[in-house]
Formats: structure tokens, C-alpha cells, sequence
């Protein structure tokens, strides 16, 4: 595999007035004393000039000094959950190019310089390391078939999706960082990453990768059942917030639905005698159908919200540039 800095160099001997696109890596961490140096030092070995940045979430081991010790720039974020620290991560942090991993040294730095070459040479604005290993202490079959089973109902809800939506090693274009709107607070995260940039319509890629076992003493923090209940929380969020009238219509139509099926007897009965016998079956029909109405309005409405919000959201994403192998910023 080529060298990240000798493929700058290539572009810069074709365009001397090129410069080096900055690069930082970032790691979110949570007690992951036994894996942080070898991370570091791997991030470091595939992109000698990029800056790495440890951001250490309460940890109650030996995290921050480590990193630290393994020449990582450490900060910490004290708000726990890891949708937090890439919140903060992504605020403070200048680059031109952001590679995100875990610190858990189970994710392939050494394919770093690959997916930043593509994410250049498409000018992408996202590129995700999909997830391939064949060690399965590296990925149990319960994450695996929950990622598959959420993969799956992302493409229901949204019509496009990813083939390793809860990957945690990606690469980004400054312009997707300094315009996405971070509201998750834990492992839903990358969810909301892929929907944001699914609904946005970015130039996207996925890469597949290396995934390797966690070193001894290293623990995963992902709970499979409470954070897969999140996750799919957060897809419902999403497409409601998203695609309100899908979400509302589709109440609407189980409402109406109801009231019809209610209706029916009363209909038969009144074309027969010419009476309605039963008033609460028919104030009941008649108030379902009212909610049905209103649940369609307000989608149609918050649609027209949703319209002006994520136009609002393409205009702060189209205020910067996309990613060029020339920039502003030079690389450490």
C-alpha cells in the first residue's frame, strides 16, 4: 500500500503550489488502557503527519497518561457517552481531514492512508471502513446479526443505506464535520452519522477493512441489547424528524383504518333501519377519523418544516469547500 505522504508528495510534484491537507485522527476512549499506545502507534506509523487526538470520557484507568505517553494529544470530555465526545471532538478539533476510530486497536490504521486517497480523489465527504474479520472474538455473532438486522431496517426507512452502518472507523471531509448537528449521546452515534449524510444526499463511499480482536485486558463496552433498543430509538427519531409525513401519514392510515372497520356495521345498520343504535361505536369512528386527520396535517406541515431546516442544513454544508489535495492548512 502506498504511503499517505508519498501520495501528497505525488500531488505536490504535479502542483507545487499544493499544499498538504491537515489531518487529525480522533479517539474517543473509555478505559482503554490496554489498547490506546498500540492504536496510537499504529495511527502513527500509517500517517506520520497527521495529529492524534485522545479524547478520554471519564475513564477510571490509566487512559489519559498512556495516550499521553504514547505522544497523543489528550483532552477529555466529562459528559459520559460517546455521542458527547464527538460532539466536543468535532467542535474543537481543525483539520481538513478527520479519521475516526476507536482506541481499542481493533480497526486497521494501516488502511487509513487508502481511505483518505479516496475520500480526496472522489472528493467524498465520507468514507466508511466496513467491518470484515474472520476471528470471532473480533466481532460476536450478536453484533454481527444486530448490525445486519439494523442495516436492514435503516434501507426500509430511508431507501439508501451502508453496508456497516455502526462502523466506528470512518473518514470525513472538514465540510461534513463542521456542518453536522450532533444530538446523540451514546453508541447511536454513528447512526445519526449515516443518516445525516444519507438525507443530505453527500458523495459518500464505504471501504472495506481489517477488524481484529480487542488485545487481552481490553473489554468492549457495547451492550448488545440496551444499545441495539437505542440505536433503533434513534432510527425511529430520525425517520420521524426526517420523513414526518411517512411517520404521521402511516398513524393516520392505522386511525382511519380503525374508523372504517367501526363504521361499516353502523352504515349496514342505518341503510337498513335508518337509525344508529349505537352512539359510542359512532362517536368513537368519528373521533379516530378526526385524529387521522390531524395526524396527516401535521405531517404535511412539519414536512414543510423539515424542507426549510435541511435546506438550511445543505446551505451551512455547501459554505465549505470540498476536499481538494491542496489546502490552507499544512500537515504536522
Amino acid at each position: 500500500m502506498e504511503h499517505i505522504s508519498e501520495f501528497v508528495a505525488e500531488r505536490e510534484v504535479a502542483s507545487p503550489f499544493a499544499a498538504a491537507p491537515s489531518i487529525a485522527v480522533i479517539l474517543p476512549c473509555y478505559n482503554e488502557e490496554a489498547a490506546i499506545a498500540q492504536t496510537v502507534a499504529d495511527f502513527r506509523k500509517a500517517l506520520p503527519r497527521a495529529d492524534i487526538y485522545v479524547y478520554d470520557n471519564n475513564s477510571s484507568d490509566r487512559t489519559a497518561e498512556v495516550a499521553g505517553a504514547a505522544g497523543a494529544i489528550v483532552r477529555s470530555e466529562k459528559m459520559q457517552g460517546k455521542g458527547h465526545v464527538v460532539r466536543r471532538m468535532f467542535a474543537d478539533v481543525e483539520a481538513d481531514i478527520y479519521i475516526m476510530a476507536d482506541g481499542d486497536a481493533t480497526y486497521e490504521a494501516a488502511a487509513a492512508p487508502r481511505l483518505v486517497r479516496r475520500l480526496i480523489d472522489e472528493q467524498l465527504d465520507m468514507v466508511v471502513g466496513a467491518r470484515k474479520t474472520e476471528v470471532e472474538a473480533a466481532y460476536r455473532s450478536g453484533h454481527r446479526w444486530g448490525n445486519a438486522l439494523l442495516t436492514g431496517i435503516l434501507a426500509r426507512l430511508f431507501g439508501r443505506t451502508f453496508n456497516d452502518i455502526l462502523s466506528g472507523y470512518r473518514v470525513f471531509s472538514r465540510r461534513f464535520v463542521k456542518s453536522f448537528p450532533v444530538l446523540s449521546q451514546g453508541f447511536e452515534i454513528e447512526t445519526e452519522i449515516s443518516v445525516h449524510a444519507l438525507e443530505l444526499k453527500m458523495p459518500v463511499a464505504e471501504e472495506v477493512t481489517e477488524y481484529s480482536a480487542r488485545p487481552e485486558g481490553s473489554e468492549s463496552k457495547l451492550s448488545t441489547y440496551r444499545d441495539g433498543f437505542r440505536i433503533l430509538n434513534t432510527m425511529a427519531t430520525l425517520f420521524r424528524m426526517e420523513r414526518p409525513v411517512l411517520f404521521f401519514g402511516a398513524i393516520a392510515g392505522v386511525l382511519a383504518l380503525a374508523a372504517i372497520i367501526l363504521a361499516i356495521p353502523l352504515a349496514i345498520t342505518y341503510v337498513q333501519t335508518g337509525l344508529v343504535p349505537r352512539f359510542p361505536t359512532a362517536i368513537l369512528s368519528t373521533g379516530l377519523m378526526i385524529l387521522a386527520s390531524l395526524n396527516l396535517f401535521a405531517g404535511l406541515i412539519l414536512d414543510t418544516v423539515v424542507r426549510g431546516r435541511r435546506e438550511l442544513r445543505r446551505l451551512a454544508y455547501l459554505s465549505f469547500s470540498a476536499p481538494q489535495s491542496g489546502s490552507s492548512h499544512q500537515a504536522s
